[in-house]
């Protein structure tokens, strides 16, 4: 993942060091990490940072798995933005993903906004996030 798409994951998951429930019902903590966490668990910045670092790696590893065809970096690191957000078997089920190892490339931005409700009710936070992620998909440079 680009620096780019690093700081979109981290302004739109923003930074809890204390265990909370997320819009969808998740305990979460840190960078948007819910592996293992505890109801009023809390954790130093440092912790936070390798959480994210050890999930944004399984996350590109199976984004990386998943795409068959070519991708900038941009592109890899809106998927791996997405995926972190809904989930490597979401991502994986996708009519995004379908689309994409078809070659349709144009329609990634389409299928991306469709992804904007949690628990059956569309967010702001997540239309917005949408939106990042399909204009990192849609930027040319690979520079930030």
């Amino acid at each position: 993942m680009n620096e780019a798409g690093l700081a979109l994951l981290k302004a739109h998951e923003g930074l809890r060091l204390q265990a909370y429930l997320c819009p969808g019902g998740v305990l979460t903590i840190g960078f948007g990490h819910t592996g293992n966490v505890k109801p009023l668990q809390q954790i130093t910045l440092q912790e936070a940072e390798s959480l994210l670092n050890s999930d944004v790696a399984r996350f590109a590893a199976g984004v990386r798995n998943q795409v068959r065809v070519p991708l900038n970096d941009n592109q890899f690191s809106a998927l791996v933005c997405f995926a972190f957000n809904v989930g490597l078997t979401a991502f994986s089920r996708s009519t995004l993903l379908n689309l994409l190892n078809r070659a349709w490339y144009s329609q990634v931005p389409v299928q991306l906004m469709r992804w904007i409700y949690a628990a059956g009710n569309e967010l702001p936070g997540l239309i917005a996030r949408r939106s990042d992620e399909a204009a990192l998909w849609n930027k040319i440079s690979d520079k930030s």
